[in-house]
């Protein structure tokens, strides 16, 4: 049964208050982003989200679950192992992410576009937590024209890089580059990567 935003967010945040109190209700959690009924599944994915935000030590120690849904068929279950993981970086002293660095990447060429946007959209997030991968990441999103997306989903796509830029443009050493990607979407033919490419240019340059 269909569920609104509103009522999803309403739901994620008692579930979230309930896992901060007993921690052991976070396998319940990871189950139910597993359920085929959206009513289930959605308020549990965005609890999950905000946990792994905002008190990412709770869900790290569940990180090889993650990995095995990043390996998954389902293009939701993939993108919700993609924003997990992204938010974990901040904590992963043990340097798990770098060995699954090369899979994860890879996503960026992935024929669902839901999974191909998650991953631009959280690459900002993971520039800035790990600094060490920082030049790696950015050539990888200047690369985006040679994946394998028609011509209009890569301009779409580029909007959600550009936006990741902007989370760590300061730090970025290939300034250069990332501007002149920027202003080459200017001509963009998605109307809201134009858009991000104007406000990120009146930011940054």
């Amino acid at each position: 049964m269909p569920i609104s935003k509103k009522d999803a967010v309403k739901r994620a945040d008692l579930i979230v208050k309930k896992v901060l109190k007993e921690h052991d209700l976070l396998s319940e959690v990871l189950q139910s982003v597993r359920a085929k009924e959206d009513s289930i599944r959605y308020p549990n994915a965005i609890a999950l989200e905000v946990l792994s935000e905002k008190h990412p030590e709770i869900i790290y120690p569940e990180w090889d679950f993650f990995l095995d849904l990043l390996k998954s068929k389902n293009a939701y279950h993939k993108s919700i192992a993609i924003s997990t993981i992204a938010n974990l970086t901040l904590i992963d002293d043990s340097k798990k992410f770098i060995m699954i660095f090369k899979e994860f990447f890879d996503l960026l060429d992935n024929k669902s576009v839901i999974v191909t946007r998650k991953l631009a959209i959280y690459s900002g997030r993971i520039a800035k937590a790990k600094p060490s991968l920082r030049t790696k990441i950015t050539e990888i999103l200047l690369q985006i024209d040679k994946t394998k997306h028609n011509p209009n989903r890569k301009d779409l796509i580029k909007g959600d890089i550009i936006e990741s830029f902007s989370e760590y443009f300061k730090d970025i050493t290939e300034k250069k580059e990332v501007l002149d990607f920027v202003k080459a979407q200017l001509n963009s033919s998605s109307p809201s990567t134009v858009k991000k490419a104007k406000e990120f240019l009146r930011k940054w340059e």
